[in-house]
């Protein structure tokens, strides 16, 4: 561990992270309450999706994770140094704690007190705040915790630090990201559930489950007041019939979203001869078992933020496997 991570003091769980998956408040109080900042992420998720197979979305091609840490508000002067005196005290006076970590403690408290800045700069409490890092709790350990080599620093009331990895429009985009939710993707079938060799089997999902969904994230505290709202918007379903022996329709098995929102035609009586807009033929028996046909859905992500931010996240996926049983089509000889 190097003196840097030390120095960095161990309440870190005083600013809060990102509020748990789920939170679908939009009022959850971010600002100041006596002395104790709360710099935490608030999600308003009334606009996200919902549904009983409702899950997160996946990146689709692509390495980009949400951010793992960054830098933010996270103390007013007081508290700043309320908590490093705590801290000092706590493992100056612990007979065992080993010397470099009470050496370290020192050598922040050196830095705030009466080194480069002078009695954690209470004198201006009204003017700044002590930004500080903060990890995302959803991602990897090992990389969450690469900020905490930043040590807390002073920012003036609506300045913008140009540091790396301080709180951004687009890290909040990447943090609102991560809250995405889908309906599931069961795609509706005709035949339904068991169709017949070489019979076109239509496939369709309904307009009113796919439509655009939306999660804002934002950051309120002094001086700073940041947002940005996250927009995924169906474009495709993706058809896989679980086995090689089968077509697709079309031939991709890429499905485009029609003009009306929904995806693929339900079959209407006398279109049995037709070849379907979406669907699949299946070109042998499921036998005793069945073939586990898996429709998923290609989400388009796109983001605005303040300030006129904005611009293009990678697209995300979410899809459901349903099992099909194929049967052959019996003849009698006469």
């Amino acid at each position: 561990m190097t003196i840097a991570a030390l120095l960095v003091p161990t309440h870190n769980s005083f600013a809060g992270g990102p509020i748990d998956k789920g939170t679908t408040t939009s009022d959850r109080h971010a600002g100041l309450a006596g002395e104790k900042l709360y710099a935490a992420i608030s999600y308003d998720t009334s606009k996200n999706g919902s549904g009983r197979s409702a899950g997160a979305v996946a990146v689709k091609g692509s390495s980009w994770t949400p951010p793992a840490c960054w830098l933010a508000p996270r103390w007013t002067a007081k508290q700043f140094a309320k908590e490093t005196e705590a801290g000092y005290k706590d493992v100056t006076t612990d007979p065992d704690q080993p010397s470099y970590a009470k050496n370290a403690t020192q050598q922040f408290r050196d830095i705030y007190k009466d080194g480069k800045y002078k009695n954690y700069n209470l004198d201006k409490q009204d003017e700044g705040m002590w930004w500080g890092a903060v990890e995302n709790p959803n991602a990897p350990i090992l990389e969450r915790t690469a900020c905490n080599t930043t040590l807390p620093f002073w920012v003036e009331n609506g300045e913008t630090p140009d540091v790396k990895n301080a709180i951004t429009p687009e890290i909040l985009a990447g943090l609102a990201y991560e809250q995405i939710r889908v309906p599931g993707t069961e795609v509706t079938l005709a035949p339904d559930g068991t169709t017949k060799v070489n019979l076109p089997t239509w496939a369709w999902l309904d307009k009113g489950e796919f439509k655009p969904v939306s999660v804002t994230a934002s950051i309120t505290a002094p001086g700073l007041n940041m947002q940005a709202t996250t927009v995924a918007r169906p474009v495709s379903l993706q058809i896989r019939p679980g086995t090689e022996d089968a077509r697709t329709y079309p031939a991709s098995g890429e499905c485009a979203i029609n003009d009306n929102g929904s995806i693929g035609e339900p079959y209407a009586k006398g279109k049995a001869d037709e070849t379907p807009p979406c669907g699949v033929q299946y070109l042998r028996s499921s036998g005793d078992g069945t073939f586990k046909l898996q429709g998923t859905v290609t989400w388009e992500i796109t983001w605005t933020g303040t300030g006129g931010a904005g611009g293009d996240l990678p697209d995300g996926t979410f899809g459901n496997d349903q099992d099909v049983t194929v049967q052959e089509i019996q003849s009698v000889n006469r």
